[in-house]
């Protein structure tokens, strides 16, 4: 059987190739000779019919789904559907779709996925970054791509009034050591929790990332927390830059996404002033002025750094 790929299909990525594939195998199955409309059952339940269809929708959503294990998943989500479709025969039967809470549940969904397709069209007008635009971010983040390094840290939480941060300092910079340091926090009858991981730069916030790419090994700072204060020491790294061509697409769909989540805001803050909004009742105290804008949950990450999988598992680095 043959299958035709348009341009527009070929952009959609791996999720869509997963979903083909899977297409293919189940309309194999069905034979060659037989019409679409029918090649397109998977199942027949009672009265009602699964289709290739509802099975490619599932698989889109698995995006660690390799292509190789297309048909065995495709069979697994067959039989899920399977038991769905019963159930739900079984519901409208005993008019459980017609609960308030389920028709509740129902018009929620609705709308969110309704509202969320409207914010994504508007966030597809995004222009894709040019090599200039890309090239400038990388060379911005030295800490994240030329001067990478992989931190071994070490994290003391410790609830303390504020007023003995300046002590809390003092000590840190006296103490020879970090056990030292913790000799003294277990004299004075502070409470605190001990913690220590490896992180490579993208898997840090980048307000701290900045701090630590400035440390050398051995060195610690204290950072004031709600309860009290965090204690980080840089007990070691290791250099392990990602040059710009490694870096290119990584940084090339995180400001993809920025653009997105920018058109997304410009557009709702429009509507927002254009639109007539009333609080009522309770809800009128601290209502945000005419025109003022809550955050809304956009299609796209919120602005910062790369996340931790765009560089170490998208750009293949361990």
């Amino acid at each position: 059987m043959t299958l035709l790929f348009s341009a527009a299909a070929r952009r959609r990525g791996p999720r869509l190739a997963l979903a083909l594939v899977a297409t293919a195998v189940l309309l194999s199955a069905c034979g060659e000779k037989k019409d679409a409309a029918a090649s397109q059952t998977a199942a027949k339940v009672n009265k009602d019919e699964v289709t290739v269809h509802q099975i490619n929708f599932v698989l889109q959503q698995q995006r660690n789904l390799r292509p190789e294990q297309a048909e065995a998943a495709s069979k697994q989500v067959l039989e899920r559907l399977i038991d769905q479709q019963l159930a739900l025969q079984k519901a409208e039967e005993t008019k459980v779709d017609r609960d308030p809470r389920v028709m509740q549940q129902l018009e929620a969904a609705r709308r969110e996925v309704i509202a969320r397709a409207y914010l994504e069209k508007v966030g597809e007008a995004a222009p894709k970054p040019t090599p200039e635009e890309i090239k400038k971010y990388y060379d911005e983040k030295p800490a994240l791509f030329s001067q990478r390094r992989i931190y071994q840290i070490q994290e003391i939480g410790v609830e303390a009034p504020a007023d003995r941060l300046p002590e809390l300092r003092a000590k840190l910079a006296a103490a020879k050591n970090i056990n030292e340091f913790v000799e003294y926090l277990k004299a004075s009858g502070l409470r605190f929790s001990g913690n220590q991981a490896v992180r490579a730069a993208e898997q840090l916030p980048l307000n701290s990332l900045e701090a630590l790419a400035k440390m050398q090994d051995g060195q610690a700072m204290v950072v004031p927390t709600p309860t009290g204060a965090q204690v980080v020491v840089l007990a070691g790294s290791r250099m392990q830059p990602v040059t710009e061509e490694q870096a290119r697409p990584a940084i090339e769909q995180f400001l993809v996404n920025e653009r997105r989540r920018k058109l997304v805001e410009d557009d709702l803050k429009a509507m927002r002033t254009a639109a007539k909004i009333e609080y009522v009742g309770k809800f009128a105290e601290g209502a945000p002025a005419a025109g003022g804008a809550a955050a809304p949950a956009a299609p796209a990450p919120a602005s910062g750094a790369l996340s931790s999988t765009d560089i170490t598992k998208g750009l293949g680095l361990k």
